[in-house]
């Protein structure tokens, strides 16, 4: 991407793992964004000073936001090396390596204060991942490391596959607050990282499993039941709960794991 496109992450590993709907979405959240921007823009010249000024304000403050996102896990989160939690870093070297990126992204580990949650974001040429200590604990203290594998290749996944680049958070940030539209792209950024994910550690795919029943009852769910409900558990507010979400519901995504014969169903 940009003028260091395999900085985070070979094109064609990109390529073979994204989903077939990412690009699709991801065209009309940017041209929705820049409509919106372009309108914002002509309603300046025209003499209207409000409205317009706060939305050419976007990009400095998708900038301030990714900064400041950043500075925080620095300064509040357990940063994963060599000698603090060397296997998880270990991982996040592998992950890199699988996707063929030519640099390491940090790593965080963060409190997580019950929360089961991790993400990927960056800010300049830095990327990193940050993962709450109670999903850490999965790969730890409750010593299943295939889930927590799974997850540094999600979340490695995304940066490999450019989701973390500030061009693109600030050409979808527009549609990222209207809804509907910027969770759709989102969600079919899940199944791209989701297969990056499984690329890494296909027998991490049923620790997701965390999702539905949390950190300490989830090893007596059934992944295979949540996934065949996909076919069953349906009708309108299902697809609306759907709709409205940032990641797939989880039917749809276990569905999408559990058969890798077709893509995940964005909506």
């Amino acid at each position: 991407m940009g003028i260091f496109p395999k900085r985070w992450g070979d094109p064609r590993v990109r390529r073979r793992l994204r989903h077939p709907s990412e690009n699709t979405y991801l065209v009309s959240c940017v041209v929705f964004s820049l409509l919106t921007v372009v309108g914002a823009l002509s309603r300046l010249l025209s003499g209207d000073p409000n409205e317009p000024l706060i939305l050419l304000s976007i990009p400095a403050l998708v900038f301030f936001v990714r900064g400041h996102h950043y500075a925080r896990q620095r300064v509040n989160g357990v940063r994963v090396t060599e000698k603090q939690f060397p296997e998880a870093h270990r991982m996040v070297r592998e992950a890199a390596a699988r996707f063929k990126m030519s640099r390491i992204p940090e790593a965080y580990v963060v409190l997580g204060n019950g929360v089961i949650n991790a993400f990927a974001s960056g800010h300049g040429f830095r990327r990193y991942v940050a993962i709450n200590s109670d999903l850490f604990e999965v790969g730890g203290r409750l010593a299943d490391p295939d889930a927590l594998r799974f997850v540094i290749g999600h979340e490695v996944g995304h940066i490999a596959a450019g989701h973390t680049s500030f061009w693109r958070q600030f050409g979808i940030s527009v549609a990222n607050v209207v809804p509907g539209v910027g969770s759709t792209l989102s969600r079919a950024q899940e199944y791209t990282a989701d297969n990056h994910g499984h690329t890494f550690c296909s027998e991490g795919r049923h620790g997701l499993r965390v999702l539905a029943a949390g950190k300490y009852l989830y090893p007596q769910v059934d992944f295979r039941d949540i996934a065949e409900r996909a076919r069953t558990d349906t009708g309108f507010f299902v697809l609306l709960v759907n709709l409205f979400s940032s990641h797939p519901i989880n039917t749809f995504r276990f569905a999408a794991l559990d058969n890798r014969s077709r893509p995940g169903r964005v909506l």
